[in-house]
Protein backbone atom coordinates (compact mmCIF):
# COMPACT_ATOMS: atom_id res chain seq x y z
CA UNK A 1 0.00 0.00 0.00
CA UNK A 2 2.99 2.43 0.63
CA UNK A 3 3.79 1.92 -3.29
CA UNK A 4 1.29 3.89 -4.55
CA UNK A 5 1.41 7.37 -2.63
CA UNK A 6 5.64 6.87 -3.34
CA UNK A 7 4.48 6.55 -7.23
CA UNK A 8 2.29 9.75 -6.97
CA UNK A 9 5.17 11.25 -4.86
CA UNK A 10 7.63 11.15 -7.50
CA UNK A 11 5.30 11.99 -10.69
CA UNK A 12 3.95 15.37 -8.69
CA UNK A 13 7.44 17.08 -9.44
CA UNK A 14 7.78 16.36 -13.33
CA UNK A 15 4.12 17.41 -13.53
CA UNK A 16 5.05 20.70 -11.88
CA UNK A 17 7.67 21.78 -13.51
CA UNK A 18 6.67 20.95 -16.73
CA UNK A 19 6.03 24.47 -18.44
CA UNK A 20 3.61 25.68 -21.09
CA UNK A 21 5.54 26.49 -24.62
CA UNK A 22 3.76 29.37 -25.78
CA UNK A 23 3.97 30.73 -29.19
CA UNK A 24 2.58 33.90 -30.45
CA UNK A 25 2.58 33.24 -34.76
CA UNK A 26 1.39 34.83 -38.07
CA UNK A 27 -1.69 33.27 -38.88
CA UNK A 28 -0.89 32.40 -42.33
CA UNK A 29 1.27 29.39 -40.25
CA UNK A 30 -1.46 27.86 -38.67
CA UNK A 31 -1.63 24.74 -40.73
CA UNK A 32 1.81 23.63 -40.63
CA UNK A 33 2.88 24.93 -37.16
CA UNK A 34 -0.13 23.06 -35.37
CA UNK A 35 1.32 19.96 -37.43
CA UNK A 36 4.63 20.54 -36.52
CA UNK A 37 3.08 21.31 -32.75
CA UNK A 38 1.33 18.18 -32.72
CA UNK A 39 4.34 16.22 -33.62
CA UNK A 40 6.64 17.61 -31.39
CA UNK A 41 4.13 16.79 -28.18
CA UNK A 42 3.25 13.41 -29.15
CA UNK A 43 7.35 12.85 -29.13
CA UNK A 44 8.32 15.27 -26.10
CA UNK A 45 5.19 15.26 -23.95
CA UNK A 46 5.82 18.77 -23.88
CA UNK A 47 2.64 21.36 -23.75
CA UNK A 48 3.20 23.54 -26.93
CA UNK A 49 0.02 26.53 -27.18
CA UNK A 50 0.04 28.70 -29.87
CA UNK A 51 -1.85 31.95 -30.06
CA UNK A 52 -2.48 33.03 -34.05
CA UNK A 53 -2.69 36.37 -35.25
CA UNK A 54 -1.92 39.48 -37.60
CA UNK A 55 1.66 39.95 -36.51
CA UNK A 56 1.16 43.66 -35.68
CA UNK A 57 -1.26 42.49 -32.90
CA UNK A 58 1.10 40.03 -31.56
CA UNK A 59 4.07 42.22 -31.92
CA UNK A 60 1.90 44.33 -29.90
CA UNK A 61 1.29 42.23 -26.86
CA UNK A 62 4.75 41.47 -26.93
CA UNK A 63 5.53 45.15 -26.34
CA UNK A 64 2.70 45.13 -23.47
CA UNK A 65 3.94 42.18 -21.80
CA UNK A 66 2.09 39.45 -22.90
CA UNK A 67 4.21 36.14 -21.76
CA UNK A 68 5.08 34.78 -25.03
CA UNK A 69 8.16 32.36 -25.00
CA UNK A 70 8.51 32.47 -29.14
CA UNK A 71 7.62 34.33 -31.65
CA UNK A 72 7.57 34.06 -35.27
CA UNK A 73 6.11 37.31 -37.60
CA UNK A 74 5.44 37.35 -41.11
CA UNK A 75 7.22 40.43 -41.89
CA UNK A 76 10.31 41.78 -40.26
CA UNK A 77 8.97 45.15 -39.39
CA UNK A 78 7.35 43.99 -36.83
CA UNK A 79 10.32 41.55 -35.31
CA UNK A 80 12.23 44.55 -35.54
CA UNK A 81 9.81 46.47 -33.18
CA UNK A 82 9.94 43.68 -30.85
CA UNK A 83 13.97 43.50 -30.84
CA UNK A 84 13.92 47.09 -30.41
CA UNK A 85 12.23 46.46 -26.98
CA UNK A 86 14.88 44.03 -25.54
CA UNK A 87 12.62 41.07 -25.75
CA UNK A 88 14.26 38.60 -27.68
CA UNK A 89 17.74 36.57 -26.69
CA UNK A 90 20.38 37.73 -28.01
CA UNK A 91 21.31 35.44 -31.18
CA UNK A 92 18.26 33.16 -31.45
CA UNK A 93 16.64 35.75 -34.02
CA UNK A 94 16.71 34.55 -37.84
CA UNK A 95 15.05 33.96 -40.91
CA UNK A 96 12.56 30.85 -40.62
CA UNK A 97 10.30 30.70 -43.91
CA UNK A 98 9.26 32.71 -46.90
CA UNK A 99 5.83 33.12 -48.88
CA UNK A 100 4.73 34.03 -52.40
CA UNK A 101 1.41 36.40 -52.96
CA UNK A 102 -1.67 35.77 -54.75
CA UNK A 103 -4.80 36.31 -55.87
CA UNK A 104 -7.47 34.00 -55.56
CA UNK A 105 -10.83 34.04 -56.05
CA UNK A 106 -14.29 32.08 -55.07
CA UNK A 107 -14.73 30.89 -58.17
CA UNK A 108 -12.90 29.18 -61.05
CA UNK A 109 -11.49 32.11 -63.33
CA UNK A 110 -8.83 31.60 -66.06
CA UNK A 111 -5.37 32.54 -64.94
CA UNK A 112 -4.03 36.29 -65.56
CA UNK A 113 -1.09 38.09 -65.93
CA UNK A 114 -1.10 40.73 -62.92
CA UNK A 115 0.10 44.14 -64.93
CA UNK A 116 -1.14 47.91 -64.69
CA UNK A 117 -3.74 47.32 -67.18
CA UNK A 118 -5.57 44.85 -64.90
CA UNK A 119 -9.04 45.51 -63.83
CA UNK A 120 -9.51 43.73 -60.45
CA UNK A 121 -12.44 45.84 -59.97
CA UNK A 122 -14.33 44.41 -62.93
CA UNK A 123 -12.52 41.26 -62.45
CA UNK A 124 -14.43 41.09 -58.82
CA UNK A 125 -17.85 42.14 -60.40
CA UNK A 126 -17.47 45.47 -58.32
CA UNK A 127 -17.78 42.91 -54.86
CA UNK A 128 -15.00 43.49 -52.47
CA UNK A 129 -11.25 42.43 -52.56
CA UNK A 130 -10.47 40.32 -49.04
CA UNK A 131 -6.74 41.26 -47.59
CA UNK A 132 -5.05 42.02 -44.63
CA UNK A 133 -5.18 45.47 -42.69
CA UNK A 134 -3.30 47.26 -44.87
CA UNK A 135 -1.85 49.49 -42.26
CA UNK A 136 -0.74 46.50 -39.63
CA UNK A 137 -1.32 43.03 -40.76
CA UNK A 138 1.72 41.83 -43.10
CA UNK A 139 -0.34 40.23 -45.81
CA UNK A 140 -2.51 43.68 -46.31
CA UNK A 141 0.99 45.76 -45.86
CA UNK A 142 2.25 43.69 -48.73
CA UNK A 143 -1.03 43.81 -50.96
CA UNK A 144 -0.33 47.71 -50.55
CA UNK A 145 3.09 47.51 -51.62
CA UNK A 146 2.05 45.37 -54.76
CA UNK A 147 -0.83 47.06 -55.74
CA UNK A 148 0.81 50.39 -55.89
CA UNK A 149 3.97 49.12 -57.75
CA UNK A 150 1.25 48.03 -60.37
CA UNK A 151 -0.24 51.02 -60.39
CA UNK A 152 -3.60 49.18 -59.46
CA UNK A 153 -3.46 51.06 -55.56
CA UNK A 154 -5.87 53.99 -56.46
CA UNK A 155 -9.04 52.46 -58.17
CA UNK A 156 -8.62 49.22 -56.04
CA UNK A 157 -8.21 50.33 -52.44
CA UNK A 158 -12.01 51.45 -51.99
CA UNK A 159 -12.90 48.14 -52.99
CA UNK A 160 -10.91 46.23 -50.53
CA UNK A 161 -12.07 44.21 -47.56
CA UNK A 162 -9.98 44.50 -44.54
CA UNK A 163 -9.51 41.79 -42.22
CA UNK A 164 -7.62 41.40 -38.67
CA UNK A 165 -5.25 38.57 -40.45
CA UNK A 166 -4.81 37.11 -43.47
CA UNK A 167 -7.02 33.69 -42.11
CA UNK A 168 -9.86 36.03 -41.98
CA UNK A 169 -9.45 37.31 -45.56
CA UNK A 170 -9.23 33.96 -46.93
CA UNK A 171 -12.75 32.55 -45.43
CA UNK A 172 -14.24 35.97 -46.93
CA UNK A 173 -13.10 34.43 -50.24
CA UNK A 174 -13.93 30.86 -49.40
CA UNK A 175 -17.08 32.07 -48.40
CA UNK A 176 -18.01 33.91 -51.37
CA UNK A 177 -18.51 36.76 -49.50
CA UNK A 178 -15.72 38.72 -51.28
CA UNK A 179 -14.81 37.34 -55.16
CA UNK A 180 -11.65 37.85 -54.82
CA UNK A 181 -8.65 37.90 -52.13
CA UNK A 182 -4.73 39.24 -51.38
CA UNK A 183 -3.42 36.11 -49.71
CA UNK A 184 -0.18 33.90 -48.76
CA UNK A 185 0.28 30.79 -51.64
CA UNK A 186 0.13 28.66 -48.55
CA UNK A 187 -3.25 30.17 -47.64
CA UNK A 188 -4.53 29.32 -50.40
CA UNK A 189 -2.82 25.80 -50.84
CA UNK A 190 -4.76 24.93 -47.32
CA UNK A 191 -8.52 26.31 -48.76
CA UNK A 192 -10.03 24.20 -51.14
CA UNK A 193 -12.90 26.51 -52.17
CA UNK A 194 -10.29 29.07 -53.47
CA UNK A 195 -8.44 29.27 -56.76
CA UNK A 196 -5.24 30.96 -57.14
CA UNK A 197 -5.66 33.34 -60.36
CA UNK A 198 -2.54 35.20 -60.34
CA UNK A 199 0.61 35.34 -58.34
CA UNK A 200 1.98 38.86 -57.99
CA UNK A 201 5.61 39.64 -58.95
CA UNK A 202 8.02 39.57 -56.82
CA UNK A 203 9.46 42.77 -57.77
CA UNK A 204 6.34 44.14 -57.35
CA UNK A 205 6.91 43.79 -52.94
CA UNK A 206 9.05 43.54 -50.44
CA UNK A 207 10.42 39.86 -49.74
CA UNK A 208 7.89 38.12 -48.11
CA UNK A 209 9.88 36.58 -44.93
CA UNK A 210 8.90 35.09 -41.26
CA UNK A 211 11.81 35.74 -39.05
CA UNK A 212 11.56 34.00 -35.40
CA UNK A 213 13.09 34.33 -32.29
CA UNK A 214 13.17 32.67 -28.91
CA UNK A 215 12.17 35.63 -26.02
CA UNK A 216 14.57 36.10 -22.96
CA UNK A 217 14.50 33.69 -20.19
CA UNK A 218 12.70 31.55 -22.01
CA UNK A 219 15.30 28.60 -21.81
CA UNK A 220 12.45 25.69 -21.48
CA UNK A 221 10.97 26.20 -24.68
CA UNK A 222 14.60 26.64 -26.71
CA UNK A 223 13.96 22.77 -27.29
CA UNK A 224 10.92 23.40 -29.58
CA UNK A 225 12.36 26.37 -31.18
CA UNK A 226 15.48 24.13 -32.35
CA UNK A 227 12.74 21.83 -33.62
CA UNK A 228 11.17 24.57 -35.81
CA UNK A 229 14.38 24.61 -37.83
CA UNK A 230 14.91 20.62 -37.73
CA UNK A 231 14.29 18.31 -41.00
CA UNK A 232 11.08 17.02 -39.49
CA UNK A 233 9.60 20.50 -39.71
CA UNK A 234 10.95 21.97 -42.66
CA UNK A 235 9.37 19.19 -44.23
CA UNK A 236 6.27 20.11 -42.96
CA UNK A 237 6.34 23.56 -44.06
CA UNK A 238 7.62 22.63 -47.37
CA UNK A 239 4.52 20.66 -47.64
CA UNK A 240 2.53 23.37 -47.06
CA UNK A 241 4.15 25.51 -49.83
CA UNK A 242 6.80 27.89 -47.58
CA UNK A 243 10.12 28.19 -48.65
CA UNK A 244 12.74 27.16 -46.23
CA UNK A 245 15.15 30.45 -45.49
CA UNK A 246 18.02 28.50 -43.37
CA UNK A 247 18.66 28.20 -39.45
CA UNK A 248 20.78 30.32 -36.85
Amino acid sequence: MRLVPLLLALALPVSASAETITVFAAASLKTALDRIAAEYQDRTGARVAISYAGSGALARQILQGAPADIFISANADWMDAVEDSGWIAQGTRHDLLGNRLVLVAHGPLPEIDLTPATDLVALAQDGWIATGLVTAVPAGQYAKDALQSLDLWEKTSPHLAQSDNVRAALTLVATGEAPLGIVYATDARAEPRVHVIATFPEASHPPITYPVALGQGADHAAPFFAALSAPEAAAIFAAEGFTLRGTP
